[in-house]
């Protein structure tokens, strides 16, 4: 389903939250900005590097009638994460929902080539900040209550492929914190989730995968085709609203067009 589409499926109890997307301004994240200010959320956009593309989104969602503001920081360095969480938060003067979206490969590299700087790079990218994340917004979220969401990969199920086993490893601890953090956070009315994308055509396989490689994964997909960020998008509408899915907590649901059927 399209933004535009999302336009016209209204789910109520997500109108007036407050939203922080980390890693919003391309992909998945951005297509979760448009449909979460789609349905009345006011969303913090968060972007690192890609200002440009962050401001047109924005100027996109505010165009369409949507609340919204940007929220800028390398989220694998130290004390960044928070002060995006505080940011956006103080902004809002609330907190309702934390999506943690953020996070990449940092190219594909051997585990018998790699160096102590890339395990670093990598894990404070994919896991670290998703902790970081998570313990500033908590005591936002306790005041209300809320939700986290969390982006995890297929590849936390299945190792990876070729140079990808670091990143697969750092999605495992995504979806690991996830299960506990619904535990801990259970008594605070803040439901955990997470949710596993497939083979999504967004920049990131741009970035790593060959497209030779894009279509031997192709190829394992019993739906015949790569996914879409948008395809990704109701998903994580469904774990936002308590209506919807308000008894479920510490779940990774897989989005992969069948790639993988735990």
């Amino acid at each position: 389903m399209s933004e535009a589409q999302w336009n016209g499926v209204k789910i109520p109890d997500l109108d007036g939250k407050a939203v922080l997307i980390t890693g919003a301004s391309t992909g998945i994240g951005a297509a979760l900005a448009r449909a979460f200010a789609a349905q009345g959320a006011i969303v913090a956009i968060h972007y690192n590097a890609s200002e440009q593309p962050a401001a047109d989104l924005l100027t996109e969602i505010t165009g369409a009638g949507g609340k919204g503001i940007l929220v800028q920081g390398d989220v694998s360095a130290d004390g960044v994460t928070e002060q995006v969480v505080e940011e956006a938060a103080s902004h809002f003067g609330r907190l309702d929902g934390l999506i943690n979206n953020a996070g990449g490969m940092l190219g594909r590299v051997a585990t018998s080539e790699m160096s102590d700087a890339h395990y670093e790079r990598v894990m404070d990218l994919n896991a670290r900040s998703v902790l970081a994340a998570t313990r500033a917004a908590h005591p936002w979220l306790k005041k209300q209550g809320g939700f986290i969401i969390n982006t995890t990969s297929i590849a936390a199920r299945n190792g990876g492929g070729n140079g990808a086993i670091l990143y697969a490893a750092s999605k495992g601890f995504v979806s690991t914190i996830t299960r506990g953090h619904a535990k801990e956070f259970a008594g605070d009315n803040i439901r955990v989730n997470a949710v596993a994308p497939g083979i999504i055509s967004t920049p990131f396989h741009d970035r790593y995968t060959s497209p030779e490689m894009l279509e031997t994964q192709r190829k394992t997909v019993p739906l015949g085709r790569v996914g879409t960020p948008e395809e990704c998008v109701g998903t994580y509408l469904f774990l936002a609203s308590p209506t919807l899915s308000g008894y479920i907590t510490g779940q990774v649901i897989e989005v992969n067009g069948g790639q993988l059927m735990p």
